[in-house]
């Protein structure tokens, strides 16, 4: 097949440090090439991946003008590389596929946020022809079903290869970690409310967020309790110390305070055997086998109940579903047979 894969230019594909669905992007684009099939990125300029890149807008550029451009650029190559592709899958903003609603070529838009189900209505009556919607979680796809159109739920995915198994770590000494943006929805204060009410060690990694009211945020809630005993706060982090820091880690802990939509660190976690302890919010429970790869929880101290259970985990079964249900090889699968199917079928049944 002949694909084309679109994303915001705002981080890279893949990007050196934060950025979830960037690493899915590259991990999708990659596995697609090396089947044989033909690939087109459209991206930032400083995205890498085995696909022909063709670059558009200005990596950590986003602004209201600059999505006028974006999208006014993407619509000048439609309008001029009419038919070059069986199928266009759009990760970034809707409006981009615009220019080829109409077209009798298959197009798959991903959602990894909540959605405005107006935007499923506004693509009828715009005339959209073989329009397929997906979401990374089953949360997600119930904030646009109502909208209408065909949805599918296809999870975030991580590569096993780049995670490596460690199943002897000791769930009653290890460090807990936090993994993510400092930012109050990801809930890093919460995290630390566990660690000091348990007396556990914990280390925090992540981007500190450039909004002013989230910087406020870190500065009042976080910096003042990392005392570099009980909290450490490691900054952000590559791939090689990601693997490093969440696999030497009796758990990850995800204290969300928003409908997160699928955090990639969950897969990434799993698959280097450490179990994953979460507020049961958006779809992230969707991802934790209850009681076998981790716990689903209402409050803090539900968290810190979880993490004296962590012994009744199997870190090789996290490392098994992980692979089995998070994979780049499985989640890229699933990408598949679902092009394979909106090109054999030209009115795409929902799932």
């Amino acid at each position: 097949m002949r694909i084309l894969l679109i994303m915001d230019p705002l981080i890279a594909v893949p990007p050196k440090h934060y950025g979830g669905i960037e690493r899915v992007i590259a991990d999708l684009a990659d596995n697609l090439g090396a089947r044989g099939h033909d690939v087109t990125l459209w991206a930032s300029p400083g995205s890498g991946t085995t696909a022909r890149l063709e670059p558009f807008g200005r990596e950590d550029e986003w602004t209201r003008w600059s999505n006028v451009r974006n999208t006014l650029t993407l619509t000048a190559r439609f309008l001029r590389d009419r038919g070059p592709f069986d199928l266009v899958h759009n990760f970034g903003r809707l409006a981009y596929l615009a220019a080829i609603f109409r077209r009798n070529v298959p197009k798959v838009q991903t959602y990894m946020r909540k959605v405005n189900p107006g935007n499923m209505r506004k693509t009828v009556r715009l005339g959209a022809r073989r329009m397929h919607f997906t979401a990374v979680s089953a949360a997600i796809r119930d904030t646009g079903a109502p909208g209408g159109g065909d949805w599918s739920v296809i999870y975030n995915c991580a590569r096993p290869d780049r995670y490596t198994f460690r199943g002897d770590v000791d769930p009653r000494s290890a460090p807990l970690v936090f993994l993510g943006r400092l930012e109050r929805c990801k809930g890093p204060h919460t995290a630390i409310d566990v660690a000091q009410q348990l007396k556990r060690r914990l280390i925090i990694a992540g981007n500190i967020s450039t909004l002013p009211e989230e910087r406020a945020f870190f500065e009042r809630e976080v910096r003042p309790r990392v005392d570099g005993s009980l909290v450490t706060y490691i900054g952000p982090v590559d791939d090689a110390q990601k693997d490093a820091l969440v696999g030497s880690a009796a758990a990850m802990l995800l204290p969300i305070e928003w409908e997160e939509p699928f955090p990639v660190v969950l897969p990434e976690s799993l698959l280097c055997g450490t179990p994953v302890i979460a507020l049961r919010r958006g779809g992230v429970p969707e991802g934790i086998a209850d009681g076998r790869t981790g716990f689903n929880c209402d409050t803090t101290g539900e968290m810190c109940a979880a993490v004296a259970r962590l012994g009744e985990i199997s870190r090789a079964e996290c490392r098994a579903e992980g692979e089995r249900r998070f994979s780049d090889r499985a989640i890229t699968d699933e990408y598949e047979r679902l092009y394979q199917r909106l090109l054999a079928d030209g009115s795409p049944r929902g799932r």
